[in-house]
């Protein structure tokens, strides 16, 4: 909780309606983004938002205002919302207010700062187009991540989406030396509390920080938390000149709370009742992800799709920031085949020859003509069988079925649940597997030996290790 400077401004609550408050101050207005401290204890925060008239103020509440009734005292605290940076943050979980809900004592030796910044001017940024590999064969043969911009994650309940996320900064310390950062907009204590957990077993939280605006909290908190998120990891990329990993879930409970604080604020709604600001206030946060000459913060962030409407506003303002769209199949994860990422409603912008070059490019293509292939004979092989296929269609069939499996990958993260050895697998490693398997190099491979390995040359190791009872006796 911000603590108040000695009181210098001091004013009145004059209406209360919800997370609403309009405060009568006889002196200087505090300026906008100012917060505002009232109740007992100083509990309730409060948030300028507007100017009303020379006098008035219209504030959002960053806490609950249950017990504030008109006539009560507000102290301006001079200080817009700060949150503490530094080394010793991580490993922590946070509020918006970068108070600790760990249950542990608060970080030693960090500075405060303003959430409140502006984006890098442009003369600052690095301009050049850079893959971020994340050592997941999927993801960068057929969706490759760019350093420093940010990823669409689309995926529902039981499709392996948090186990993503552990793996994703389980590679980023061993591979960058970065860290990460978990920025839980509007989540549910549950999920938060499991992933906490999950990242603590799977080793990966002490290079991890974690910030929660859950969903029973007020809606100034859930719309400031990305910004307390986003502060601390401009730290250890402007001051440590680090890699950071940001994760967001879910960027579009970011734009919903926009959307009932501008409710709140009486503002004329826009299309579908959207906020008017609905760009500018994606903006001002989707801005200051980006990678300077220094260090980078690379994001992946969530997005729900409102009724599966993609022409819906939230989802058409997202996309328009969107460098990579990787999507996570329930299907493929019914058959086993994780991570469940679908490499052909996958994609992204840097999969050109001008940024992966021409080899990579073409068998990215390969690969996805391939498989849509094969999704097209999956209804007559269902049918007829596989045997009235002609000889190429055939070849092509087995072609992507060990792709498929190729692609699967175990992970360091699951290694206590599955019993296997989590794999990183580099760039090169990745495309020369795939590359053999469209030269028919494996077609006499059994197509289990490719499910689960890393590096393409384990297939053939796997065939020649004798399995299961042949092993034991």
């Amino acid at each position: 909780m911000p603590t108040p400077s000695p009181p210098t401004n001091q004013g009145t609550v004059t209406a209360v309606r919800g997370g609403v408050v309009d405060v009568h101050f006889e002196g200087e207005l505090p300026r906008v983004n100012t917060l505002l401290v009232t109740g007992e204890n100083n509990a309730i925060v409060i948030e300028v938002a507007l100017h009303l008239d020379a006098t008035h103020i219209r504030g959002i509440a960053l806490t609950p205002t249950q017990g504030l009734a008109r006539g009560a005292a507000v102290e301006d605290t001079g200080q817009p919302l700060r949150v503490p940076v530094g080394k010793n943050i991580l490993g922590r979980a946070f509020n918006v207010f970068g108070a600790p809900i760990d249950r542990r004592e608060a970080p030693t030796e960090v500075e405060l700062r303003t959430v409140h910044h502006k984006p890098v001017p442009l003369a600052e940024r690095s301009t050049k187009s850079e893959i971020f590999t994340t050592g997941i064969k999927a993801i960068d043969v057929l969706a490759p991540l760019e350093r420093g911009g940010k990823a669409g994650f689309f995926g529902g309940a039981g499709v392996g989406k948090t186990v993503l996320i552990t793996e994703l900064i389980h590679n980023m310390v061993g591979a960058h030396q970065g860290v990460s950062i978990f920025c839980g907009i509007g989540e549910r204590c549950r999920e938060g509390e499991e992933l906490y957990r999950e990242m603590r077993e799977a080793g990966v939280l002490d290079n991890t920080v974690m910030v929660f605006g859950q969903m029973n909290e007020p809606p100034g908190a859930r719309f400031r938390t990305g910004f307390t998120a986003l502060t601390m990891a401009e730290y250890f990329r402007e001051d440590l000149g680090q890699e950071v990993l940001l994760l967001i879930d879910n960027i579009f409970r970011f734009i919903q709370a926009g959307m009932e604080i501008s409710g709140l604020l009486g503002q004329l709604p826009s299309r579908l009742g959207y906020q008017p600001t609905l760009a500018s206030e994606l903006a001002a946060l989707q801005e200051r992800i980006i990678n300077t000459h220094r260090g980078a913060i690379t994001s992946i962030q969530a997005v729900y799709v409102p009724a599966d409407d993609f022409t819906d506003p939230a989802a058409v303002h997202t996309f328009s920031h969107l460098s990579a769209t990787i999507v996570l199949s329930r299907r493929r994860a019914s058959e086993g085949l994780y991570p469940a990422i679908d490499p052909l409603e996958s994609n992204s912008k840097m999969l050109s020859p001008q940024v992966v070059g021409e080899r990579h490019y073409r068998i990215a293509r390969e690969i996805r003509r391939t498989l849509a292939t094969y999704e097209e004979l999956k209804d007559i092989i269902a049918m007829l069988g596989i045997e009235e296929l002609s000889r190429d269609d055939r070849r092509t069939v087995f072609r992507a079925r060990r792709l498929e499996r190729f692609l699967t990958q175990p992970f360091f993260t699951t290694e206590q649940f599955t019993g296997q050895e989590g794999r990183s697998v580099s760039l090169e490693q990745a495309l020369s597997g795939c590359e053999r398997i469209l030269a028919d190099e494996f077609s006499d491979t059994p197509e289990q030996a490719l499910y689960m390995i890393g590096a393409i040359d384990e297939a053939k190791r796997k065939v020649a290790e004798p399995t299961g009872p042949e092993a034991a006796a």
